[in-house]
């Protein structure tokens, strides 16, 4: 239901800010802008797709998970979907996402709306933080005047 309201109301938003931007500098230079927009916004997902394909790298041979640089990839990965579509509300969205202390902002307000607590990303990598590994199991309890003979 959210989402066919938001491809509902985004298209207006967008037509009516077209409109708007297009009455006051006209045709010419709203479609300048827009591609301009869309120059820009590729460069800097390069860029930092870049940089954070090279800290998830890191963050893996240390041995721990990289959490932060996977959610900073998938918002990078939606503000570059944001950017190459033309209009201006959905570029100032996919600008914003390409700005690292709004990530660290969306990422908090995720993980206390879902009641998540943070994990050490060294225990997701089953390491403790002494550096000591972590053994997962299962175990079955058989007493002894139950075992077979």
């Amino acid at each position: 239901m959210i989402f066919f309201l938001i491809f509902l109301i985004v298209p207006f938003i967008e037509i009516s800010l077209f409109i708007k931007v297009g009455s006051e500098i006209g045709i010419w230079n709203t479609i300048l802008l827009c591609i301009v927009n869309a120059v820009i916004g590729a460069i800097l997902v390069r860029i930092q797709g870049v940089n954070t394909l090279l800290a998830l790298q890191a963050q893996m041979r240390k041995g721990e998970m990289p959490l932060q640089q996977i959610f900073d990839g998938l918002c990078i990965t939606v503000a570059g979907a944001l950017l190459v579509v033309p209009g201006f509300f959905t570029d100032v969205i996919g600008f914003s996402l390409l700005v690292p202390w709004v990530r660290k902002m969306l990422r908090a307000f995720m993980i206390s709306s879902m009641g998540l607590s943070e994990v050490s990303s060294r225990m997701a990598a089953g390491r403790t933080k002494d550096g000591e590994d972590v053994i997962d199991g299962e175990f079955t309890r058989v007493d002894q005047d139950r075992l077979p003979r």
